[in-house]
């Protein structure tokens, strides 16, 4: 077996054909297919089944794969940390952020890793919730994630800080009178919250905790510029992190009172190159509210 036919195996589950496979290679289809043949006869197991919808992985395939994706991660890791002791980053590093957080000082961290290292490719997405952050983490699909923190937090995780939460106005709205707003006086306002399953959601689960009568949801959203926009325009009020504001709704925001912080953590792979070394410096000097600020690492009991 070799790398080569791992990152085909990798490819062709990911676009669910040989043909799209062999365009994103660029190479030529036959090659795609003679390499997948053999790789399932050496293993002596059918990694695809051919369906009406395309090649779909078989259940060892899939199970195949998750080490198959692992690999091929180690070894680029490995041609980085060479190219990077010669002086030279270049390849690609897989980071992630939970949706809301690190909003203002991702990209500062990032321009600073670019500027570091020119040649070096950033792939960024975000996620809604730490479930599928964790998962990708696992699996090694992940040089390093951004996330708020909770009780699944690994115990070798990084302390950053801690996003300030702040509640969005409509144009007009009442309260904007007040410099700060009290949680209690929002208890009869309508909420645009956010998945069920996020971060932000369970924050403002948190927060709304025993209100009676129950909050009223207006809407729920996956994004929050989504969220501070349908706010903005009088939908219901929303809590999001205060890094997370654009500055066109600035003059809509409130600080809350009790005051709302969630700790934010980075988890980086076992074997960290130096590519996401280098992130993780530049995260840490990034501005961050709260008490974490300038921590090293996390225990896993917030």
């Amino acid at each position: 077996m070799s790398l080569r036919q791992f990152e085909y195996a990798l490819a062709v589950a990911a676009e669910g054909s040989v043909t799209a496979a062999a365009e994103v290679l660029r190479v030529a289809q036959p090659s795609v297919s003679q390499q997948i043949r053999g790789l399932e006869r050496e293993l002596g197991v059918e990694l695809f089944a051919r369906t009406p919808s395309g090649l779909v992985p078989t259940v060892v395939g899939r199970a195949f794969l998750r080490e198959a994706q692992a690999a091929v991660g180690a070894a680029r890791r490995a041609r980085a940390t060479a190219r990077a002791g010669a002086g030279e980053l270049v390849g690609e590093v897989v980071v992630a952020a939970q949706m809301g957080f690190g909003t203002r000082q991702f990209p500062g961290a990032l321009g600073a890793l670019r500027r570091r290292f020119p040649r070096l490719e950033v792939t960024v997405f975000e996620e809604p919730g730490s479930a599928e952050l964790e998962r990708l983490c696992r699996r090694g699909a992940l040089d390093l994630a951004l996330m708020a923190a909770c009780e699944r937090s690994p115990a070798d995780a990084h302390r950053l800080g801690a996003e300030e939460f702040v509640v969005v106005l409509g144009e007009g709205h009442r309260l904007l009178a007040a410099d700060r707003v009290e949680l209690g006086a929002l208890a009869d306002e309508p909420w645009v919250r956010f998945d069920r399953d996020s971060a932000l959601d369970a924050v403002l689960a948190d927060v709304l905790k025993g209100n009676a009568p129950e909050p009223v949801t207006a809407a729920r959203v996956s994004q929050t510029a989504t969220a501070v926009r349908w706010a903005a325009g009088g939908l219901g009020v929303t809590l999001v992190p205060a890094s997370a504001v654009p500055e066109v709704y600035a003059h809509l925001v409130r600080p809350v009172y009790p005051a709302v912080h969630q700790p934010v953590i980075a988890v980086v792979r076992s074997t960290p190159g130096p590519a996401e070394t280098a992130l993780l410096e530049f995260l840490r000097k990034e501005e961050w509210a709260g008490e974490w600020a300038g921590s090293d690492s996390a225990s896993g009991d917030f």
